[in-house]
């Protein structure tokens, strides 16, 4: 199964995400790939890698393997394809090639068989690599900011997923929605949980990711909040999001 976290706002927890809820699943015992296809890099050195080429703009580029490009984690079971600065030139490199939107897709097809999850961490934008995310994927992954403009963004976002599904990648769902950076203190929070629920009824996660320092500081010595503290209560959240991921699919 693939993965995109996707959503056009920033900051709103993709890429911790990505690399904590591929930890849990991997040490639940599956087989998970992480992609950073963001050439700010924040999933590669906070998953721990430290020298990203061959990494993921060598693999679309096609000067590297998708072997060459993965690289084992200290997780058991959760391997990475590295991003760096390159990849913001992709950008540019795509706009005039045939089929640009399948670059990441195809570079990808060698590698479906061997993992039970593959999960893509995209920028904080609807452009061209958040296209070929969107093309590559079988579900989106939507993390969702606990405040008024991410509801504005929301109604955006599942506007670009209806024309992927259109025009590029028929197959592709909405895997689920979650909530991070919850703060029950506030009313807004509270609302917009509410209302998001009532609105995307069964396709909103149980679980609910809180406001948590460790969350923060755990990319900064490039380890997944399992390893970092996992007994905090960002760890309990993203446990109990790889478990409903199993559990339910898509």
């Amino acid at each position: 199964m693939v993965y995109v976290f996707v959503n056009q706002k920033g900051g709103v927890g993709k890429t911790t995400s990505a690399i904590n809820l591929g930890a849990f699943l991997a040490e639940a015992g599956k087989a998970v790939l992480l992609v950073d296809f963001d050439s700010q890099a924040n999933l590669t050195g906070g998953i721990g890698i430290r020298a990203p080429k061959p990494g993921i703009y060598e693999l679309i580029s096609g000067s590297a393997s998708a072997e060459e490009a993965v690289r084992k984690t200290t997780i058991t079971g959760l391997s990475v394809i590295p991003s760096c600065l390159d990849l913001s030139g992709a950008s540019v490199e795509l706009i005039g090639q045939k089929e640009r939107d399948f670059f990441l897709k195809r570079a990808l097809a060698p590698l479906r068989d061997h993992y039970d999850y593959i999960l893509i961490d995209c920028p904080p934008s609807l452009g061209i690599l958040t296209l070929n995310g969107l093309a590559a994927a079988d579900a989106t992954l939507i993390p969702m900011q606990c405040e008024y403009f991410a509801l504005e963004g929301l109604s955006l976002l599942f506007r670009t997923i209806r024309r992927i599904q259109k025009n590029l990648n028929p197959r592709l769902v909405v895997g689920g929605i979650f909530f991070t950076m919850y703060d029950p203190r506030t009313r807004l929070a509270q609302q917009v949980v509410k209302q998001v629920t009532a609105y995307f009824q069964g396709k909103v996660f149980s679980t609910i990711v809180p406001r948590n320092v460790r969350l923060s500081e755990a990319p900064s010595h490039g380890l997944a909040i399992s390893q970092y503290d996992p007994q905090c209560s960002g760890a309990r959240a993203y446990r109990s999001l790889a478990g409903e991921v199993m559990r339910h699919g898509v």
